[in-house]
């Protein structure tokens, strides 16, 4: 739900345990880190903790959701920025990777966030724009204004043959 007058946004969700193996929290290893996150209208996301953590390694874990978001919200965001410089892309992938480092004491935070987008434009004359579109990505990304940790990005810009 938007407030545009205010220029605020405010999104909810539903996050579901669905772990109980019919002794709740009794142990460590008694039950199952298996969640559903649901957003109305949205198809459910079965997710877990990553498999280091005791979790389900099929499901996403919200290390996976973390970098989806950074992600998905640069892509996004470059799209955008590339209309407005009149740039033409004709396909965009991105090989997305990040490190998060363990405290010791049962805590951690990601590091760092490296986007690693391949794009093709539809002409040479916009690359140079192309490569510059990614800079103004990265003010505009909701996401990566959000996070206490550098995300960077290793673009490749080429020309649809």
């Amino acid at each position: 739900m938007a407030d545009t007058a205010l220029g605020e946004h405010r999104y909810a969700l539903t996050s579901t345990w669905t772990g109980n193996a019919g002794t709740g929290t009794s142990g460590y290893r008694d039950y199952r880190r298996d969640v559903t996150l649901e957003v109305q209208g949205k198809p459910q996301i079965l997710a877990s903790s990553d498999k280091p953590f005791r979790g389900d390694p099929s499901r996403w874990n919200p290390e996976d959701l973390l970098l989806a978001s950074l992600s998905e919200c640069h892509l996004l965001s470059y799209l955008h920025a590339c209309v407005t410089a009149g740039v033409v892309v004709v396909s965009y992938r991105d090989t997305a990777s990040g490190l998060m480092r363990e405290d010791g004491r049962g805590g951690g935070a990601f590091v760092e966030v490296m986007l690693r987008p391949e794009v093709v434009v539809a002409d040479e004359s916009m690359v140079e724009a192309a490569e510059r579109a990614h800079a103004q990505a990265g003010e505009w990304c909701f996401i990566a204004n959000s996070m206490n940790f550098p995300v960077r990005h290793e673009a490749t810009v080429t020309v649809e043959r």
